[in-house]
């Protein structure tokens, strides 16, 4: 059984300085004496903090466990999320099954690795304009708006049957959305109300699009409007945020390890790339907040007993660092260590529909890079790089790079 303690520790949240790509330093301490422990959150509650690999996946793929932020006891993870839940119907990520099961069967066929194979050569396409214009233009470059963001954010708006037009719109007001700030609520109204109107006109004039298969379930009785909508939300923001974040990310470790940089820039074996890349999501795990869940009947892990209403953090981000999961030092980036089953994208029925979506993306955008900028690097010290603190999701405000 794992050691307790005398009183209940804060949540760790304090990063490394010295590697601000690392979980929390306080996480490790914890999982090396009390991998499943409880710890304060800001409420003032408590929940049971998981920072151990083996542990996450027993309870991710667990029956005994709710995503329904509705219920008492959920571990929110910031004010703002819990203000969010309140009133309103959940979005996917936030039901449980069988009303999770049959709104995803909808939407699964969409991502569908065969489906997103064929969307290659776009992708491509989108990325390799955008090096073009780097290349044509000035130095330093800034790397998250002229390169990461626009990828994903040019497909994600393609599949929906986003207008062109509204590209900077939703590009800003999302990233406000996944904020901690003041503002961060009127944003998810402003993309909820901007959602709704497009699946209102694409049901009176429908195309080959994302936004009209949900305006032609909600027709159809398929789908509540409400259900609709927040679906076209979830897609929009989580569609280009998180692989924006991924790709910037991603870069930026590669840029502070020269060596893997050269040797995935020459590689040329497919399983080699996406091998890489999925060390790259494992090691910049970028769901800092960790997995929230509560629990539903008491169960047993691990030694410890988890009753009912308890709330529960899984915390991915150390739990892809565990050393009993992965060779050799899981804390240094190895681009050929086999990683593929990171927790990167969750596990269990509720991880990432997307991830087909976002693997092409990254497999694409960050090989294509380096390969046709071989001179890339930081233009400013790795020190002055500013990170996303106490987003929902972990990234760069910025990376000026120059070649």
């Amino acid at each position: 059984m794992a050691e307790s303690f005398d009183e209940i520790p804060e949540l760790p949240t304090q990063r490394s300085p010295q590697c601000p790509l690392d979980p929390p330093t306080g996480m490790y301490a914890l999982r090396d004496v009390a991998p499943i422990t409880k710890v304060r959150i800001w409420t003032g509650d408590d929940a049971w903090l998981v920072t151990r690999y083996a542990d996450a996946r027993t309870l991710l793929g667990s029956d005994s466990l709710s995503n329904d932020t509705r219920r008492a006891g959920f571990p929110f993870a910031h004010p703002a999320r819990k203000a969010a839940s309140q009133g309103s119907r959940p979005l996917l990520s936030s039901m449980d099954d069988p009303e999770h099961a049959a709104v995803r069967r909808f939407l699964a066929p969409e991502f569908m690795v065969r489906r997103i194979d064929a969307l290659r050569p776009t992708i491509q396409g989108v990325v390799d304009r955008l090096i073009d214009d780097m290349l044509a233009g000035p130095t330093p470059a800034e790397l998250v708006q002229a390169f990461a963001l626009p990828i994903p954010s040019i497909i994600i708006a393609a599949l929906l049957g986003v207008p062109a037009d509204d590209m900077e719109f939703f590009q800003t007001t999302s990233e406000l959305a996944l904020s901690t700030v003041p503002g961060a609520g009127r944003a998810r109204h402003l993309i909820n109300d901007y959602v709704a109107k497009l699946i209102e006109l694409k049901r009176e004039e429908p195309a080959d699009d994302l936004l009209s298969l949900l305006a032609r379930l909600w027709a159809n009785g398929h789908l509540e409007h409400d259900d609709a909508v927040n679906l076209g939300h979830l897609i929009l923001v989580g569609g280009h945020e998180t692989t924006a974040n991924m790709i910037a990310v991603g870069v930026l470790a590669l840029l502070q390890h020269p060596e893997q940089v050269a040797v995935l820039r020459d590689a040329t074996e497919k399983v080699f790339v996406e091998n890489a890349i999925e060390e790259l999501l494992r090691y910049g795990h970028i769901a800092h907040n960790g997995v929230r869940r509560v629990a539903v009947e008491d169960m047993e892990v691990s030694g410890q007993t988890i009753r009912e209403g308890d709330g529960l953090i899984i915390a991915g981000n150390i739990c892809d660092r565990d050393p009993e999961a992965f060779e050799g030092d899981p804390d240094d980036l190895d681009i050929t260590r086999p990683a593929r089953h990171h927790v990167a994208f969750g596990y269990g029925i509720h991880q990432c529909l997307g991830q087909p979506l976002a693997r092409a993306e990254l497999q694409i955008a960050i090989p294509t890079l380096l390969r046709r900028i071989p001179e890339l690097a930081l233009a400013v010290p790795f020190d002055q790089v500013e990170f996303k603190d106490g987003n929902y999701i972990f990234g760069v405000r910025a990376l000026p790079v120059t070649w």
